[in-house]
């Protein structure tokens, strides 16, 4: 396998929070993309109704990823959770044991590779 990290992320938008939400995921994008190299893909969508958003995160590496979970949570974490309410997490691809610990806070759910290839 790859050695590839990565997740999608389903997220409900709270009630009157889509200013908050638009400002936070634009600085959490310039930030990442800044500051990770590890970061292979980092999209967000949202539906049209704007309540429910999507993150696919795609790391090269669990170390990477790690980078990613600590900045997170030392800079945006606690106003993450004040406009958006997680929903899912689909986990995907090689993470290790520390990386599954993280996110099994968030209730997520891996899914074990079991064939097909990633470049």
């Amino acid at each position: 396998m790859s050695g590839h990290v990565y997740w999608i992320f389903e997220l409900e938008i709270k009630d009157g929070k889509h200013e908050d939400f638009e400002k936070l995921m634009h600085e959490m994008v310039a930030a990442t993309k800044a500051d990770e190299p590890g970061a292979l893909n980092y999209e967000w969508s949202v539906s049209e109704d704007n309540k429910t958003c999507h993150i696919l995160e795609r790391f090269e590496s669990s170390d990477a990823t790690l980078i990613h979970m600590g900045n997170f949570g030392s800079k945006f974490a606690a106003r993450f959770m004040s406009v958006l309410t997680p929903q899912k997490v689909t986990v995907y691809g090689d993470p290790s044991e520390k990386v599954l610990k993280g996110l099994s806070q968030l209730g997520a759910v891996r899914m074990p590779s079991i064939g097909g290839f990633s470049r």
